[in-house]
């Protein structure tokens, strides 16, 4: 039985590649029958990457059959994963995000959770001198997950490590980082096939603030006035998600990647009340611009408050 590997749903580009990089390692160098799959549809930069560096989009999953082999990766928040993930037999789990909780195993298991910006940076360091085996495409997965998750080394969830391993990815594959990361960010930023819906939930987590569950929402751009033009509808349907998602209120933050600022919209009163509790701002429109904010991780969901 193949052991199936796994990021979170709404995949970014971390959640996409991480789980290839990972099932080609567990395959050529443990002699593993690993295979990477999504838990939903890749956002159009994850989809950019698979496309430039030759790799098939994996197979999209919603359950997991009782007693299936998993790793995940990416995550280790059972909100995120399958409804059953605890009838999976987990087998281990490497993440960058605080420790949630609520995961069960049928056993000892191997856990790494590293405070980077980046899945990819953990495996590479796991890999030890695999990773001089490394094919060229597998090189690529990774340099783009780490260019995605820190922002091309903005986000202030970026740690040295993350930009020396990428430094030595870009070297390896000859690739020059700011040219290429405008690349991924230019993918990133085509959102016009995308329903209001979906542009809601397409880089979302979960997030329960004091009696309230909100679905704390990021879309990373380069041309935010495209995503503010369609304001007045995706505030509209803000109110259709939250009755499909069983959450209470939604929380878009519109990332201006080069300008290093979000604009949050703010579609009712408890969301003004979120945003002026949680940042110190004064709200009188319906968004509210917040300098220097560009990490859901870091920025955002600890300073949440109602």
């Amino acid at each position: 039985m193949d052991l199936q590997v796994f990021g979170h749903q709404s995949p970014d580009t971390d959640s996409t590649g991480s789980p290839i990089i990972w099932s080609w390692y567990l395959k050529e160098k443990k002699g593993l029958s690993a295979v990477p799959k999504l838990l939903g549809e890749p956002n159009t930069e994850a989809l950019f990457v698979l496309d430039h560096w030759g790799f098939e989009k994996p197979a999209i999953i919603n359950n997991i059959n009782k007693g299936e082999s998993v790793i995940i990766v990416d995550t280790n928040n059972p909100a995120e994963l399958p409804e059953n993930i605890n009838d999976a037999d987990i087998q281990g789990i490497i993440d960058h995000h605080k420790l949630v909780g609520g995961l069960k195993t049928s056993g000892p298991i191997d856990i790494t959770i590293r405070p980077v910006a980046c899945t990819a940076t953990i495996m590479f360091d796991l890999m030890g001198d695999d990773v001089s085996d490394m094919p060229d495409p597998i090189k690529g997965l990774a340099l783009s997950c780490i260019i995605s998750d820190t922002l091309e080394f903005r986000s202030p969830t970026t740690t040295s490590r993350d930009r020396q391993v990428a430094e030595w990815l870009a070297k390896e594959l000859k690739i020059d980082v700011s040219n290429y990361a405008s690349e991924l960010f230019r993918a990133k930023s085509d959102v016009s096939d995308f329903s209001d819906s979906e542009l809601l939930r397409m880089d979302s987590k979960k997030y329960p603030i004091a009696d309230l569950t909100f679905r704390v929402s990021v879309l990373e751009t380069t041309e935010p006035d495209i995503i503010f033009k369609r304001k007045r509808s995706l505030i509209e349907t803000m109110e259709t998600v939250c009755a499909e998602d069983s959450v209470d209120h939604v929380l878009f933050f519109v990332v201006d990647i080069l300008k290093e600022e979000s604009t949050l919209f703010v579609p009712n009163k408890n969301v003004k009340k979120v945003a002026e509790k949680s940042f110190g701002v004064s709200v009188s429109d319906d968004s509210v611009l917040l300098p220097g904010v560009v990490s859901r991780k870091k920025q955002i969901i600890p300073n949440l408050k109602i």
